[in-house]
């Protein structure tokens, strides 16, 4: 306890030169703790806009094959899948069904390509809330049943207005040729990120130009009540669905980089079955390189902070020296007292443990407000990161486990740069100090 009075009383005794070297380790933690704030909250932002994006956070597909060998998907009949969700009692908070094909949009002599995606507009309340319109209205795409919604930069390029009709020039499951008009219901501002997928038409006439029945559909989509709960409820659907029906196999090798989901479609060229053959995959299967890139932020983070604190460590040595010098006298009459090499060296490293872990505490708030304010900024949404936004707004996340790294790691590195002048203020002998006065 003495020594620790003693730590304390020192380095208030120089405000200036601690306030400075705190400070200098409270920014290297700041910024490292915005970095893994914004990276902890990354997953969860990107997989609900995709979740609302593709509608549900698991996927199940039927596959057919023709006689050629070519595959198409369709649902025919989902009543063996909606009973595996019912057995499971699985929370979820919609289920969509789901078809779509690209094909190009003609008006007036001009063209564009598009992905087209057929919805249930009124079961899929959660799709009219994420689709911010700026012209036509959802009644109007509910009481035509060819009405379109086309993103405001496709409505610009064709040049059309609400109530054009359109053209489109698409593939049927088949691969034949087919055409059909859309009567433009809506257009809606497009964040770009998404402007594959910003055309959204009435589910029953997708249906038709593909040559499918009304009630048939290609994707099943399950849309949870939380993200937490996909690995949760996807394995035993799968299980369920496995004896009710012909399932395509989950497997994916971990040495294998590719993204699981295209192993899992790859399948259907590898394999031959008759029937319908369906396949199950999870958002986060479509996601998986997006934990690669929070482990590569997160080790960028920590690289950034032993970068920061190598830097820091130079000055804490030479700051540690300087002490020293300054408190040979010191040093001398406490040797001379009785103190012994052991408390001295403690009473410097104390010092620099109190210096590290003030900072840090200091980095950690500064960084809290920081996240806060950046928490508040509406950034657009023509912001390139919107994908990683909520609602066009930054989020943060801390995981403790990281901050009680950090605290390691800094308490740690200033500790060893305060060791080596400390240890040789402790083995210095108390004649030799005492002789400098």
């Amino acid at each position: 306890m003495k020594i620790f009075i003693i730590a304390v009383r020192n380095l208030n005794r120089q405000k200036k030169r601690s306030f400075l070297l705190g400070g200098a380790i409270a920014f290297g933690i700041m910024i490292v703790t915005i970095i893994n704030g914004f990276t902890g909250s990354f997953i969860r932002n990107v997989g609900e806009n995709f979740s609302n994006l593709f509608a549900g956070h698991v996927f199940i597909q039927g596959v057919e094959k023709t006689a050629d060998g070519d595959t198409y998907e369709v649902i025919r009949d989902d009543s063996a899948l909606r009973n595996a969700v019912s057995e499971l009692n699985i929370p979820y908070r919609n289920i969509t069904r789901r078809s779509e094909f690209r094909g190009t949009l003609f008006f007036q002599g001009e063209s564009v390509s598009q992905t087209i995606v057929g919805a249930e507009w009124d079961t899929e309340s959660f799709l009219r809330e994420r689709i911010v319109l700026l012209d036509g209205s959802f009644e109007n795409l509910i009481a035509d049943p060819r009405g379109i919604v086309l993103s405001s930069d496709i409505a610009d390029l064709l040049k059309v207005e609400i109530g054009d009709r359109i053209m489109v020039r698409m593939r049927t499951i088949n691969g034949q040729q087919n055409v059909g008009e859309f009567n433009l219901a809506a257009v809606s501002y497009d964040p770009r990120l998404f402007s594959a997928l910003s055309a959204y038409a009435n589910l029953c006439y997708v249906n038709e130009l593909l040559t499918l029945g009304c009630d048939e559909y290609m994707t099943f989509g399950l849309l949870l009540g939380d993200l937490t709960h996909i690995d949760i409820y996807s394995s035993p659907l799968y299980e369920n669905l496995s004896h009710r029906l012909d399932m395509f196999e989950r497997k994916h090798d971990a040495e294998n980089e590719r993204n699981p989901v295209v192993e899992l479609f790859e399948q259907a060229d590898e394999e031959e079955w008759e029937g319908v053959k369906y396949r199950l995959y999870t958002l986060n299967d479509v996601l998986s390189e997006a934990d690669q890139i929070v482990r590569i932020l997160n080790t960028t983070g920590l690289v950034i902070l032993l970068i920061l604190f190598f830097i820091i460590m130079v000055g804490i040595t030479n700051t540690f020296r300087m002490i020293m010098m300054e408190r040979i006298k010191e040093i001398g009459t406490m040797r001379a007292l009785g103190m012994q090499r052991q408390g001295i060296l403690s009473l410097f490293l104390v010092e620099a443990l109190l210096l590290s872990m003030g900072g840090a505490i200091v980095g950690i708030f500064l960084a809290g407000i920081a996240m806060i304010i950046l928490s508040q900024v509406f950034w657009g949404f023509e912001s390139p990161i919107y994908l990683l936004l909520k609602n066009g707004y930054m989020t943060f996340r801390l995981i403790p486990l990281q901050v009680v790294l950090h605290f390691a790691v800094v308490a740690g590195l200033t500790i060893l740069a305060a060791f080596i002048p400390a240890r040789r203020a402790a083995f210095m002998k108390p004649v030799d100090a005492l002789r400098s006065i």
